[in-house]
């Protein structure tokens, strides 16, 4: 898992005792919408997966006390993207509509 030196050991100690008791964890829903940003071209973005982050629709590292880890998205040009808000996305971390059916 490549989190870009950011995260270190305690994110790869989550990953590998995720569901000890067997549920799966549900992210917070940070908005009902997506985030529409431009990003740079060959610059990296952490999305964050958990919901919990201060700065949607990035990660901060609030992650730590879930099941959560944030997904990296590696931009290939310059262009306005639609990052997921919901966190519920099948194509994560861009936005694919789910949030209309919450």
């Amino acid at each position: 898992i490549d989190l870009g030196g950011r995260f270190g050991i305690s994110c790869l100690w989550q990953l590998m005792n995720n569901y000890e008791d067997g549920t799966m964890a549900e992210p917070v829903i940070a908005q009902k919408s997506p985030y529409k940003l431009a990003v740079e071209g060959g610059k990296t973005y952490f999305w964050c997966a958990c919901g919990k982050s201060a700065t949607q629709p990035f990660c901060d590292g609030s992650h730590q006390d879930t099941e959560f880890l944030p997904m990296k998205y590696e931009a290939a040009e310059d262009q306005e993207v639609f990052f997921c808000g919901c966190k519920l996305a099948a194509k994560k971390p861009l936005c694919d509509g789910t949030h209309k059916g919450l």
